[in-house]
């Protein structure tokens, strides 16, 4: 008989045939989604705060304007739609997911480009609605993305597809946050201060960048979605897409609802509410466009993909419920990092450990939190009420970090920092409580 494998080389095969799902199809294709997913949110949030404060624009103006980016809070507003709503020639063409995705890409395109050709100097105005523009089409394309998702694999295969989502969505970021600085530098050339034009010509290339993404979608087969019913009149419709998802979830979970939806409104708390002044303080410290793209958008978005695959391999080997505790904890913690840092004299070795430390407790966090989403879904209206979970998931935090620069220039960057960790304490609470809900079976 050949002799039987020490323990140690068992869990080792248990552990590669763990990742094995990483290279299924299902998970490529979500790779590539993932960065069209992706590209969006700093070109209208992180990116922009860095372009508008090298224009001059004060920090105040600037937390206001993230506001922008509550268009994904309340996607769910018009995520029965995305739901249910087929779109003219083209749902025939590609089906029901992949035609509001292609809309969507073509949106966010058009509303790049129109950003590319301002100047926050001249005027903010038209800026803001074509960054609004960007934003819809940004958030429609995730109700799609969100339901393509769900309906492209098993329950237990969510966290794999979480984690190669995340991996697509963090290199966009790269591009979306390095890609620009570095492009914009590279016209810019050996002239300092803000030129326009540097930026004109890096928000284009994001626009062509929305062409792989609108590629996939042609070329990525339909999900098998559950078959509508048909509806008789106007009522109906709207009682099947507006009323049952929501009239689902709360039946599912009764009184436990209230604990799920508070949960989801504030666990990302922390993060995104420090994220939005993280560019500007870049810009205060006095580090560089190359800095800022080598360390924060290049290095640190590698670690926020190392702690997506860890995140999402942790989840489906010990359970969702304890890693989400230990994303909250590790992402609260990080924040104080931030205030350390603001103490110190600007270094690349400083930057670099803080942001390794962040951008690794953002990556666990995240990978847990899109399969803990996930599994609260009924199939049967995947993209209503997921598009709901991650709403209330930005609404209370983005409305938040309006108030950030106001914050900043009253009290300065230690004590925000500092504050924003404190906002993630009672998520711990949220976690702990949550993790005693039994998660109903699907109809």
């Amino acid at each position: 008989m050949p002799p039987t494998p020490p323990p140690s080389a068992g869990r080792l095969q248990a552990w590669l045939a763990t990742f094995k799902v990483y290279r299924q199809p299902a998970s490529l294709r979500m790779l590539v989604l993932g960065f069209s997913a992706g590209l969006p949110l700093l070109l209208v949030l992180g990116t922009l705060s860095f372009w508008l404060r090298e224009a001059g624009i004060d920090r105040t103006t600037i937390g206001y304007l993230s506001w922008v980016g509550l268009a994904y809070a309340f996607k769910w507003v018009w995520s029965p739609l995305v739901d249910r709503l087929p779109l003219p020639l083209l749902t025939r063409w590609l089906g029901r997911r992949r035609s509001w995705l292609l809309l969507s890409q073509v949106l966010i395109a058009s509303g790049l480009i129109g950003m590319a050709l301002q100047d926050p100097q001249q005027s903010l105005t038209p800026i803001v609605w074509c960054a609004l523009a960007v934003a819809l089409g940004s958030a429609t394309q995730d109700i799609a993305l969100d339901a393509y998702r769900i309906e492209s694999a098993s329950a237990q295969q969510q966290a794999a597809l979480a984690a190669t989502y995340q991996t697509g969505y963090r290199l966009a970021m790269i591009w979306a946050g390095a890609g620009v600085l570095w492009l914009a530098a590279q016209v810019q050339g050996a002239t300092t201060g803000y030129d326009p034009l540097a930026w004109r010509w890096a928000y284009c290339a994001m626009a062509a960048s929305m062409a792989l993404g609108m590629l996939t979608v042609l070329l990525a087969p339909e999900p098998s979605a559950p078959a509508l019913a048909p509806s008789r009149n106007l009522r109906e419709w709207l009682q099947g897409a507006l009323v049952a998802p929501f009239a689902d979830f709360i039946t599912r979970y009764r009184w436990q609802a209230a604990l799920v939806l508070g949960l989801i409104a504030v666990y990302r708390i922390s993060d995104v509410v420090m994220g939005i002044m993280a560019n500007p303080f870049y810009v205060d410290m006095g580090y560089t466009k190359e800095q800022v793209a080598a360390v924060t958008k290049i290095y640190g978005v590698l670690m926020t993909l190392a702690g997506a695959f860890v995140g999402g391999a942790m989840a489906m080997r010990w359970g969702v419920m304890r890693v989400l505790m230990l994303g909250a904890v590790l992402s609260a913690g990080s924040n104080l990092l931030f205030a350390w840092l603001a103490g110190q004299a600007p270094t690349v070795l400083g930057l670099t450990l803080v942001v390794s430390a962040d951008n690794l407790a953002g990556g666990i966090a995240s990978a847990a939190f899109i399969a803990y989403l996930s599994s609260l879904t009924n199939v049967q209206y995947s993209a209503t009420q997921y598009a709901l979970f991650s709403s209330m998931m930005l609404l209370a935090p983005k409305w938040l970090a309006g108030f950030s620069g106001q914050f900043v220039d009253a009290f300065g960057y230690p004590s925000f920092f500092i504050s924003t960790a404190c906002l993630g304490l009672p998520v711990l609470v949220l976690v702990a409580l949550a993790a005693r809900v039994k998660t109903p079976e699907n109809p």
